[in-house]
C-alpha cells in the first residue's frame, strides 16, 4: 500500500484512487464529499504521529476547548476516525474495541462540528451521515492496492453487524465464504 499511497502534492492522483474506490466498493460520494475524503487522505497521511493519540480523550478535551481550537480539534478526532476505520481497521483490534468503536466516535465528532460551524455545517452533517460510506470507499482503497482488508473475519462481521458496511460484509465473504446471516431480527442483512 506504500507504492499507491505516496505522498505528492497533486491531489489528481488521489482524485483517481478514490475514484476507482468508490467503483470498486459500489459507493457515489458526491464531488463535495469525494474532495473533503481526498483532502483528508493527503493531510493525515504526511502526519505519522497522529496514531499516538487516544481519540476519546481527544474528543472530550475538544468540547471543552473554545470555539476555534475545539472546532479543529473535533474535526482532527473526526478525520482521524475516518481513517483508522477505512484504512487501518488493526488499530482497533490493538487497542481493544471495534472498528465502529471509530465509526461512532467519528460520527459524533462531525456531528458536534455540524452544531457548531455555521458555515461547513452541512459538509460536516453530511460527513457524519455518509462515514460509513466513505469509511468503505477507504477500506476499497486497500483492496485496489493489492492489500487485504486490515481486518480479521470476526472484526469485518462485527463492523458489518454494528454499521451495515458493505465493504465489511464484502470482506466476511471473501474470507469465509459465506454469507453472515444477522444477529437476533436486525434487518441488517437485508441492506446487501
Amino acid at each position: 500500500m506504500s507504492d499507491i499511497l505516496e505522498l505528492t502534492g497533486d491531489v489528481a492522483p488521489w482524485h483517481a484512487l478514490v475514484n476507482e474506490a468508490e467503483q470498486h466498493a459500489g459507493v457515489q460520494l458526491d464531488e463535495e464529499l469525494e474532495s473533503y475524503l481526498v483532502f483528508t487522505l493527503i493531510r493525515y497521511l504526511r502526519e505519522p504521529a497522529m496514531t499516538q493519540r487516544v481519540l476519546a480523550l481527544d474528543f472530550l478535551e475538544a468540547l471543552q476547548q473554545q470555539a476555534r481550537r475545539r472546532d479543529a480539534s473535533l474535526r482532527d478526532v473526526a478525520d482521524q476516525c475516518l481513517l483508522f476505520s477505512g484504512l487501518f481497521p488493526r488499530r482497533a483490534e490493538r487497542r481493544r474495541v471495534r472498528v465502529s468503536y471509530y465509526v461512532d466516535l467519528g460520527r459524533s465528532a462531525y456531528r458536534n462540528l455540524a452544531s457548531n460551524l455555521s458555515q461547513l455545517a452541512r459538509l460536516f452533517g453530511r460527513m457524519a451521515e455518509e462515514f460509513v460510506p466513505a469509511m468503505d470507499t477507504l477500506q476499497a482503497i486497500r483492496a485496489v492496492a493489492g492489500e487485504p482488508s486490515g481486518m480479521t473475519a470476526m472484526q469485518a462481521y462485527e463492523l458489518w453487524q454494528d454499521t451495515a458496511s458493505s465493504q465489511a460484509w464484502a470482506d466476511v465473504v471473501r474470507q469465509t465464504g459465506a454469507r453472515p446471516a444477522p444477529v437476533a431480527d436486525d434487518d441488517t442483512a437485508s441492506r446487501h
